[in-house]
């Protein structure tokens, strides 16, 4: 049976990010997100909230990311997994830590200090007011069977190229557009 290990978080930033450096050059950084649930008590009609705090991982590129642009309240959006880190306290004793290792982030809300919309910084194109970020993919492992000389490969017919108006359906629409 397949499992799945996601979790989606919006919220703001408990303190700045703590950053950390390995000798390979690679990055970490650890930030704490605090979300939180407001409602109304049906018993007294007093406005009620719960904050939870989530410690968040980024690793490489999103690590500089993160040290660069985010700050204490900032407020952003991450996709990652759950990951319990177990270690040991100077005197011995063993702890556990659960963690969100961050994939996706987003940084919502205004810039601070800049003026300007919701969002972070525009997108490549320059339109879209979100900064959107992702961890980049490990490539895919090679086959791990050797090919030999007598083995053929068999590929699939390619289908014949068809006129541009043909394919669409548009062939028999006229030319005068007036735009």
């Amino acid at each position: 049976m397949a499992s799945v290990n996601k979790v989606i978080l919006v919220g703001n930033l408990g303190r700045d990010p703590e950053m950390r450096s390995f000798p390979s050059g690679d990055q970490v950084a650890n930030v704490t997100l605090a979300t939180t649930n407001k409602w109304r008590d049906k018993q007294t009609g007093e406005q009620r909230d719960h904050t939870e705090w989530h410690r968040l991982v980024f690793n490489g590129k999103l690590a500089e990311i993160a040290g660069q642009y985010l700050r204490k309240g900032s407020q952003i959006y991450v996709e990652g997994s759950i990951r319990t880190r177990k270690w040991q306290t100077p005197d011995g004793q063993e702890r556990y830590s659960t963690e969100i290792r961050v994939d996706v982030m987003q940084m919502l809300g205004s810039r601070q200090g800049q003026g300007g919309g919701a969002g972070g910084y525009a997108d490549d194109d320059g339109f879209g007011e979100g900064s959107s970020f992702e961890a980049p993919r490990r490539a895919p492992a090679a086959p791990a069977r050797p090919a030999t000389p007598m083995q053929s490969v068999a590929r699939a017919p390619v289908p014949a190229p068809q006129p541009p108006g043909a394919a669409a359906g548009f062939g028999d629409m006229e030319d005068d557009i007036p735009f």
